[in-house]
Protein backbone atom coordinates (compact mmCIF):
# COMPACT_ATOMS: atom_id res chain seq x y z
CA UNK A 1 0.00 0.00 0.00
CA UNK A 2 1.48 3.06 -0.85
CA UNK A 3 1.82 5.57 1.90
CA UNK A 4 1.05 9.40 0.98
CA UNK A 5 2.79 12.76 3.16
CA UNK A 6 0.42 14.74 4.10
CA UNK A 7 1.88 18.62 4.37
CA UNK A 8 -0.56 21.22 6.22
CA UNK A 9 0.43 24.97 6.47
CA UNK A 10 -1.65 24.57 9.71
CA UNK A 11 1.53 23.89 12.00
CA UNK A 12 2.10 27.98 11.75
CA UNK A 13 3.91 29.52 15.22
CA UNK A 14 1.57 32.00 14.90
CA UNK A 15 -1.63 29.74 15.19
CA UNK A 16 0.25 26.86 16.72
CA UNK A 17 -0.75 26.16 19.93
CA UNK A 18 -2.83 28.93 19.54
CA UNK A 19 -3.54 32.65 17.62
CA UNK A 20 -0.33 34.93 18.05
CA UNK A 21 -0.88 37.42 15.42
CA UNK A 22 -2.53 40.50 17.08
CA UNK A 23 -0.53 42.62 19.82
CA UNK A 24 -0.62 46.09 21.61
CA UNK A 25 -0.64 47.90 18.74
CA UNK A 26 -4.40 46.60 17.67
CA UNK A 27 -5.54 47.00 21.85
CA UNK A 28 -4.54 50.36 21.42
CA UNK A 29 -6.41 50.92 18.44
CA UNK A 30 -9.49 49.52 19.90
CA UNK A 31 -9.20 51.74 22.69
CA UNK A 32 -8.25 54.86 21.64
CA UNK A 33 -10.98 54.69 18.11
CA UNK A 34 -13.48 53.68 21.32
CA UNK A 35 -12.78 56.75 23.42
CA UNK A 36 -13.08 58.82 20.39
CA UNK A 37 -15.94 57.72 19.40
CA UNK A 38 -17.58 58.45 22.61
CA UNK A 39 -16.36 61.50 22.74
CA UNK A 40 -17.45 62.61 19.80
CA UNK A 41 -21.13 61.11 20.11
CA UNK A 42 -21.69 62.37 23.34
CA UNK A 43 -20.56 66.14 21.83
CA UNK A 44 -22.83 65.53 18.89
CA UNK A 45 -25.97 64.62 21.26
CA UNK A 46 -25.65 67.34 23.07
CA UNK A 47 -25.47 69.83 20.37
CA UNK A 48 -28.32 68.13 18.60
CA UNK A 49 -30.43 68.30 21.76
CA UNK A 50 -29.65 72.27 22.08
CA UNK A 51 -28.04 72.09 25.42
CA UNK A 52 -24.42 73.73 23.89
CA UNK A 53 -24.22 76.06 26.34
CA UNK A 54 -25.61 73.70 29.81
CA UNK A 55 -22.46 71.46 28.79
CA UNK A 56 -20.11 73.47 26.72
CA UNK A 57 -16.73 71.06 27.52
CA UNK A 58 -18.54 67.99 26.61
CA UNK A 59 -19.38 69.64 23.37
CA UNK A 60 -16.58 72.27 22.56
CA UNK A 61 -13.89 71.25 24.54
CA UNK A 62 -13.34 67.69 25.26
CA UNK A 63 -13.82 66.71 21.35
CA UNK A 64 -10.32 68.79 20.79
CA UNK A 65 -8.75 65.11 22.28
CA UNK A 66 -10.84 63.01 19.72
CA UNK A 67 -8.61 63.77 16.46
CA UNK A 68 -5.23 63.12 18.62
CA UNK A 69 -7.10 59.83 19.66
CA UNK A 70 -7.84 59.01 16.45
CA UNK A 71 -4.45 59.54 14.75
CA UNK A 72 -2.67 57.60 17.37
CA UNK A 73 -5.01 54.83 16.96
CA UNK A 74 -4.36 55.31 13.33
CA UNK A 75 -0.46 54.95 13.80
CA UNK A 76 -0.88 52.05 16.22
CA UNK A 77 -2.63 49.97 13.56
CA UNK A 78 -0.06 51.33 10.73
CA UNK A 79 2.83 49.56 13.24
CA UNK A 80 1.10 46.44 12.92
CA UNK A 81 0.72 46.52 9.33
CA UNK A 82 2.63 43.60 8.19
CA UNK A 83 2.39 45.25 4.54
CA UNK A 84 2.93 48.86 5.36
CA UNK A 85 2.87 50.17 1.52
CA UNK A 86 -0.21 48.69 0.75
CA UNK A 87 -2.64 50.07 3.22
CA UNK A 88 -4.19 52.50 0.28
CA UNK A 89 -5.81 49.39 -1.33
CA UNK A 90 -8.24 49.36 1.49
CA UNK A 91 -9.96 52.40 -0.19
CA UNK A 92 -9.50 50.91 -4.01
CA UNK A 93 -13.19 49.25 -3.12
CA UNK A 94 -15.86 48.10 -0.70
CA UNK A 95 -16.96 45.36 0.62
CA UNK A 96 -20.20 45.60 2.83
CA UNK A 97 -19.10 42.05 4.38
CA UNK A 98 -16.02 43.00 5.49
CA UNK A 99 -15.33 44.51 9.20
CA UNK A 100 -12.10 46.17 8.22
CA UNK A 101 -13.59 47.54 5.51
CA UNK A 102 -16.43 49.11 7.33
CA UNK A 103 -13.67 50.26 9.67
CA UNK A 104 -11.47 51.76 6.59
CA UNK A 105 -14.37 54.05 5.36
CA UNK A 106 -15.58 55.03 8.80
CA UNK A 107 -12.12 56.34 10.12
CA UNK A 108 -11.75 58.04 6.29
CA UNK A 109 -14.78 60.03 7.31
CA UNK A 110 -14.94 60.66 11.23
CA UNK A 111 -11.07 61.94 11.47
CA UNK A 112 -11.65 64.98 8.93
CA UNK A 113 -15.29 65.03 10.90
CA UNK A 114 -13.56 65.85 13.91
CA UNK A 115 -11.05 68.35 12.48
CA UNK A 116 -13.49 70.27 11.25
CA UNK A 117 -15.67 70.28 14.53
CA UNK A 118 -12.61 71.35 16.23
CA UNK A 119 -11.79 74.33 14.15
CA UNK A 120 -15.16 75.36 14.80
CA UNK A 121 -14.38 75.66 18.30
CA UNK A 122 -10.81 76.59 18.07
CA UNK A 123 -11.93 79.93 19.73
CA UNK A 124 -13.06 78.67 22.82
CA UNK A 125 -9.27 77.59 23.26
CA UNK A 126 -7.43 80.38 21.66
CA UNK A 127 -9.72 83.50 21.40
CA UNK A 128 -7.74 85.43 19.25
CA UNK A 129 -7.33 82.76 16.52
CA UNK A 130 -8.13 84.12 13.17
CA UNK A 131 -7.89 82.37 10.31
CA UNK A 132 -4.93 83.56 7.46
CA UNK A 133 -6.51 82.84 4.54
CA UNK A 134 -10.10 83.72 3.46
CA UNK A 135 -10.66 80.47 1.70
CA UNK A 136 -10.34 78.94 5.37
CA UNK A 137 -12.89 81.73 6.94
CA UNK A 138 -15.15 80.83 4.12
CA UNK A 139 -15.04 77.20 4.81
CA UNK A 140 -15.66 78.01 8.59
CA UNK A 141 -19.17 80.57 7.62
CA UNK A 142 -19.44 77.00 5.32
CA UNK A 143 -19.99 74.65 8.34
CA UNK A 144 -21.10 77.03 10.73
CA UNK A 145 -24.51 77.19 8.42
CA UNK A 146 -24.59 73.48 8.34
CA UNK A 147 -23.33 72.67 12.06
CA UNK A 148 -26.08 70.42 12.47
CA UNK A 149 -25.80 68.35 9.63
CA UNK A 150 -22.33 67.81 10.44
CA UNK A 151 -23.53 66.88 14.30
CA UNK A 152 -25.87 64.38 12.72
CA UNK A 153 -22.93 63.17 10.53
CA UNK A 154 -20.32 62.90 13.16
CA UNK A 155 -23.21 61.08 16.15
CA UNK A 156 -23.71 58.47 13.31
CA UNK A 157 -20.39 57.60 12.29
CA UNK A 158 -18.95 58.03 15.97
CA UNK A 159 -21.57 55.40 16.71
CA UNK A 160 -20.87 52.79 13.83
CA UNK A 161 -16.89 53.36 15.14
CA UNK A 162 -18.00 52.22 18.42
CA UNK A 163 -19.77 49.65 17.92
CA UNK A 164 -16.71 48.33 14.59
CA UNK A 165 -14.19 47.87 17.74
CA UNK A 166 -16.35 45.22 18.88
CA UNK A 167 -17.38 43.70 15.74
CA UNK A 168 -14.06 43.54 14.50
CA UNK A 169 -13.31 40.80 16.37
CA UNK A 170 -16.80 39.23 16.89
CA UNK A 171 -16.39 38.76 12.84
CA UNK A 172 -13.91 36.00 13.36
CA UNK A 173 -15.81 32.99 13.87
CA UNK A 174 -12.67 31.05 14.68
CA UNK A 175 -12.35 32.59 18.29
CA UNK A 176 -14.54 31.64 20.74
CA UNK A 177 -14.33 34.20 22.99
CA UNK A 178 -14.63 36.83 20.23
CA UNK A 179 -17.59 34.90 18.57
CA UNK A 180 -20.23 37.15 20.17
CA UNK A 181 -22.88 40.05 19.07
CA UNK A 182 -21.92 41.36 22.21
CA UNK A 183 -18.72 42.77 21.92
CA UNK A 184 -19.81 45.32 19.75
CA UNK A 185 -22.50 46.99 22.18
CA UNK A 186 -20.00 46.69 25.16
CA UNK A 187 -17.09 47.92 23.49
CA UNK A 188 -19.43 50.89 22.44
CA UNK A 189 -20.80 51.54 26.06
CA UNK A 190 -17.11 51.52 27.27
CA UNK A 191 -15.91 54.06 24.72
CA UNK A 192 -19.24 56.53 25.86
CA UNK A 193 -17.80 55.90 29.34
CA UNK A 194 -14.49 56.60 28.31
CA UNK A 195 -15.78 59.92 26.92
CA UNK A 196 -17.82 60.83 29.50
CA UNK A 197 -14.76 60.39 32.05
CA UNK A 198 -13.05 62.96 29.88
CA UNK A 199 -15.13 65.34 30.42
CA UNK A 200 -15.02 64.55 34.00
CA UNK A 201 -11.43 65.51 33.99
CA UNK A 202 -11.81 68.67 31.87
CA UNK A 203 -14.93 70.36 32.50
CA UNK A 204 -14.59 72.75 35.79
CA UNK A 205 -18.40 73.47 35.85
CA UNK A 206 -19.79 71.48 38.88
CA UNK A 207 -22.91 70.86 37.58
CA UNK A 208 -21.85 69.27 34.05
CA UNK A 209 -19.49 67.00 36.41
CA UNK A 210 -22.53 66.23 38.00
CA UNK A 211 -24.17 65.08 34.82
CA UNK A 212 -21.58 63.35 33.79
CA UNK A 213 -21.07 61.28 36.80
CA UNK A 214 -24.89 60.33 36.52
CA UNK A 215 -24.25 59.53 32.47
CA UNK A 216 -20.82 57.61 33.62
CA UNK A 217 -23.06 55.52 36.61
CA UNK A 218 -25.34 54.76 33.76
CA UNK A 219 -22.40 53.64 31.11
CA UNK A 220 -21.49 51.36 33.92
CA UNK A 221 -24.33 49.67 35.14
CA UNK A 222 -25.06 49.05 31.22
CA UNK A 223 -21.34 47.41 31.02
CA UNK A 224 -21.72 45.41 33.60
CA UNK A 225 -25.71 44.06 32.29
CA UNK A 226 -23.49 43.19 28.67
CA UNK A 227 -20.62 41.54 30.41
CA UNK A 228 -22.98 38.99 32.56
CA UNK A 229 -25.62 38.60 29.74
CA UNK A 230 -22.29 37.50 27.54
CA UNK A 231 -21.12 35.18 30.07
CA UNK A 232 -24.23 33.86 30.46
CA UNK A 233 -24.40 33.22 26.52
CA UNK A 234 -21.06 31.41 26.88
CA UNK A 235 -22.02 29.13 29.70
CA UNK A 236 -25.12 28.29 27.46
CA UNK A 237 -23.29 27.76 24.88
CA UNK A 238 -21.15 24.66 23.20
CA UNK A 239 -17.82 23.23 24.96
CA UNK A 240 -15.84 25.52 23.36
CA UNK A 241 -17.57 28.81 24.73
CA UNK A 242 -18.47 27.19 27.94
CA UNK A 243 -13.70 26.33 28.15
CA UNK A 244 -13.21 29.88 26.24
CA UNK A 245 -15.61 32.12 29.39
CA UNK A 246 -14.33 29.83 31.83
CA UNK A 247 -10.72 31.71 31.12
CA UNK A 248 -12.37 35.08 33.01
CA UNK A 249 -14.16 32.43 35.84
CA UNK A 250 -11.34 30.73 37.05
CA UNK A 251 -8.99 30.35 34.55
CA UNK A 252 -5.79 32.24 33.37
CA UNK A 253 -7.36 35.69 33.29
CA UNK A 254 -9.79 35.67 35.89
CA UNK A 255 -7.61 37.85 38.15
CA UNK A 256 -6.72 40.54 35.43
CA UNK A 257 -10.33 40.81 34.46
CA UNK A 258 -12.02 40.82 37.85
CA UNK A 259 -9.62 43.75 39.37
CA UNK A 260 -8.90 45.68 36.67
CA UNK A 261 -11.57 45.97 34.49
CA UNK A 262 -14.63 44.96 36.93
CA UNK A 263 -13.75 46.33 40.18
CA UNK A 264 -11.26 49.21 39.51
CA UNK A 265 -12.73 50.15 36.20
CA UNK A 266 -16.04 49.70 37.10
CA UNK A 267 -17.03 48.94 40.46
CA UNK A 268 -14.95 51.41 42.52
CA UNK A 269 -15.70 54.34 40.68
CA UNK A 270 -19.08 53.83 40.76
CA UNK A 271 -19.25 53.93 43.88
CA UNK A 272 -17.15 57.16 44.41
CA UNK A 273 -19.24 58.69 41.89
CA UNK A 274 -22.70 58.00 43.99
CA UNK A 275 -20.20 59.18 46.82
CA UNK A 276 -19.55 62.51 44.98
CA UNK A 277 -23.68 62.88 44.07
CA UNK A 278 -24.06 62.23 47.83
CA UNK A 279 -22.03 65.41 48.71
CA UNK A 280 -18.77 63.28 49.75
CA UNK A 281 -15.35 65.41 48.41
CA UNK A 282 -13.97 62.60 46.11
CA UNK A 283 -11.06 64.15 43.90
CA UNK A 284 -13.05 63.90 39.87
CA UNK A 285 -9.82 62.48 38.79
CA UNK A 286 -9.93 59.24 40.51
CA UNK A 287 -12.87 57.90 38.99
CA UNK A 288 -11.89 59.30 35.86
CA UNK A 289 -8.72 57.61 35.35
CA UNK A 290 -10.04 54.18 36.75
CA UNK A 291 -12.90 54.16 33.85
CA UNK A 292 -10.46 55.20 31.34
CA UNK A 293 -8.05 52.91 32.91
CA UNK A 294 -10.25 49.92 33.04
CA UNK A 295 -11.70 50.59 29.22
CA UNK A 296 -8.14 50.75 28.46
CA UNK A 297 -8.07 46.69 30.33
CA UNK A 298 -10.84 45.86 28.85
CA UNK A 299 -9.41 45.80 24.97
CA UNK A 300 -6.05 44.05 26.26
CA UNK A 301 -7.87 41.23 28.01
CA UNK A 302 -10.53 40.53 25.62
CA UNK A 303 -7.83 40.41 22.17
CA UNK A 304 -5.25 38.67 24.32
CA UNK A 305 -8.01 36.08 25.20
CA UNK A 306 -9.25 35.95 22.47
CA UNK A 307 -6.30 34.87 20.52
CA UNK A 308 -6.03 32.14 23.09
CA UNK A 309 -9.70 30.40 22.53
CA UNK A 310 -9.85 27.96 19.88
CA UNK A 311 -11.80 25.03 18.42
CA UNK A 312 -10.60 21.51 18.84
CA UNK A 313 -9.60 19.64 16.43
Amino acid sequence: MKEELIVSGRMNQLVDPHLHIWHWQISIYLFLGGMAAGILAIAALYYIRGREKDYSTAVRITPFLAPLLLIIGLVALFIDLRHKLFFWQLYTNIKLQSPMSWGAWTLMVITPVSFIWCALHIRDIYPRWDWKFSWLKETEVFFNKYKMVLAWVMLIYAIILGIYTGILLSAFNARPLWNTSILGPLFLASGLSAGAAATLLLSKDKAERKQFARIDLVLIGIELFLIIHMFMGFLAGAQVQIEAVNMFLGGEYTMSFWIFVVMLGMILPAVLEIMELKKFHIPVIVPAVLVIIGSLALRFIIVYAGQVSRWLY
